[in-house]
């Protein structure tokens, strides 16, 4: 999902697939006995703690020979790295105690040091893992075996993840990006919580258009993976990122994805809708793009307190108790910079056309001409629900009062469990959305007028006609069809009739 480095000093002895399929294999030791949800936080957050060593082991190889062995030098040096392993706390520390009887205990202290290591950047990070759980990962011979296999196959060659072996190619984020995808497949209902499909956050990032300067967010960020796809449309590295997420080992694994991709981050562990904590003197940080694909209808997301909300983001209405879709919406608008600040949301159908405090709430955004398009997406893009979603982009800067209604509901790659965007779709989807125009069957740039006669409904197909008229039927033709098959049933029976007289039957 990442792009390469530009600076490549060393291509990997082994191919991403080659280490993806390594990596995939280590689930092995969970399958069947943890459920996916659960044991995605033990293989990634073994696998950043394994990369940590690796650059750590790495670093210091370098300065052992840039100074000779001088040891004062060395560690002088080491201290200002970016991330610090103890002593002790590195992967080949833990691979010589894997038959310890101990040893998810041994793991979890080595997790601890290096978050107090690291207390800046890591504070927290680990807290949600327990590698000496007994309720996930079984009595203490099965958990101990299961944690020594896991160790194991961490040793595989293609897992030396020191960068004089893998260059600065993105390989680890990769790698991690491509777990988190395979977890969510097989998380169910619980996967499209914490992952975006890769080809709708490339859809997405290239509709909001981000820029060299501008201040991202995604409120609702899961793993942070659509974060980091907005981010690398961009060219170089001027910018800055801002994340919020509930569950507390789901933003746990947002942090380490970041670091993993190089990229600099803050990531908030808070309920955005009822505790946000991107705060800038006392009010809410404006943005220049905010993304989000949060959690569809959520129910009970705090609707009983939204009307005291101290930043007084649902003024224009307080969303239903059931359905949080528009208590999202309108606190992403809120968070963007006031005369050209954009929003990119995926949000189920029923947001475009329900009616009562929701429909109000719409009419609101599209008389304060916010809405720039409508996107309806094709069924069952999205891990745990087979609905068709669509694209909201809303734009404090639009120039006119028009909004593109587009259906690309029809184009797509059918897959096995998922269907995916192909690169034409997308390629296709952006184009009419930067053109603005109207094309047959497909999409159409609706004035305000026509959506207020439409109730300021926004369901695609009161805008974009896609029924296909069926030939002409020839009345005549049929009819002569219809005599000849009368004619030949005649023949039949008459020849059946024959054989049954035969057989003293008839």
């Amino acid at each position: 999902m990442s792009k390469e480095s530009k600076s490549t000093t060393k291509e990997t002895d082994f191919s991403q697939e080659e280490i993806n399929r390594v990596l995939w294999k280590a689930c092995d030791t969970f399958r069947g006995v943890v459920d996916p949800a659960e044991y995605k936080n033990y293989i990634l957050t073994f696998l950043f703690m394994k990369y940590l060593s690796d650059v750590w082991k790495d670093k210091k190889e370098q300065y052992e020979k840039q100074f000779a062995g001088d040891e004062g030098r060395i560690q002088r040096r080491m201290e200002r790295e970016k991330f610090i392993v103890p002593e002790g706390c590195d992967y080949d520390s833990i691979f010589e105690q894997r038959s310890s009887d101990n040893i998810g205990e041994i793991i979890n202290l080595a997790l601890t040091d290096i978050e107090e290591a690291n207390k800046a950047k890591l504070d927290r990070v680990f807290r949600n893992i327990d590698f000496n759980s007994e309720a996930n990962l079984g009595q203490t011979k099965d958990r101990n075996k299961r944690l020594k296999d896991l160790i194991h196959d961490f040793s595989d060659p293609c897992l030396d993840l020191r960068p004089s072996k893998v260059g600065e190619q993105d390989v680890i984020g990769n790698a991690y990006e491509y777990l988190i995808s395979r977890f969510a497949s097989d998380s169910g209902k619980k996967g499209g919580e914490f992952y975006t499909p890769s080809k709708v956050a490339i859809l997405l990032a290239k509709l909001v258009n981000p820029q060299e300067g501008n201040r991202i967010c995604d409120p609702a960020c899961g793993s942070a993976s659509l974060l980091i796809q907005v981010a690398d449309e961009i060219k170089g590295e001027n910018y800055s990122l801002y994340g919020q997420e509930s569950n507390g080992s789901t933003w746990a694994l947002a942090k380490m994805n970041m670091y993993l991709h190089q990229k600099n981050a803050r990531i908030e562990w808070c309920d955005t809708l009822n505790n946000p904590k991107l705060i800038e003197n006392d009010s809410l940080m404006k943005f220049d793009i905010v993304v989000a694909n949060p959690p569809f209808s959520l129910d009970k997301w705090g609707a009983e307190e939204a009307k005291g909300d101290k930043h007084n983001r649902f003024h224009r209405g307080i969303p239903p108790k059931s359905k949080a879709d528009y208590a999202f919406i309108t606190h992403m608008i809120e968070t963007t910079v006031e005369g050209s600040g954009k929003v990119g949301v995926i949000v189920p159908h029923g947001v475009l056309f329900r009616g009562s405090s929701e429909g109000k709430i719409r009419q609101k955004l599209i008389e304060e001409n916010l809405l720039d398009a409508v996107i309806g997406l094709p069924a069952n893009l999205f891990y745990g629900t087979g609905i068709p979603a669509a694209i909201l982009v809303l734009d404090k800067g639009k120039k006119n009062k028009k909004t593109l209604f587009i259906d690309a509901s029809q184009e797509y790659e059918s897959g096995k469990n998922q269907n995916q965007l192909r690169e034409k779709d997308i390629q296709k989807i952006v184009e009419i959305f930067q053109q603005k125009k109207s094309m047959d069957k497909y999409s159409y740039l609706a004035s305000f007028e026509e959506i207020k006669e439409n109730d300021f409904n926004l369901n695609i197909p009161r805008y974009v006609d896609t029924f296909e008229e069926e030939e002409p039927i020839d009345i005549k033709e049929v009819q002569r069809e219809i005599a000849g098959l009368e004619k030949e049933l005649e023949e039949v029976r008459e020849e059946m009739d024959g054989y049954l007289k035969e057989l003293g039957l008839g």
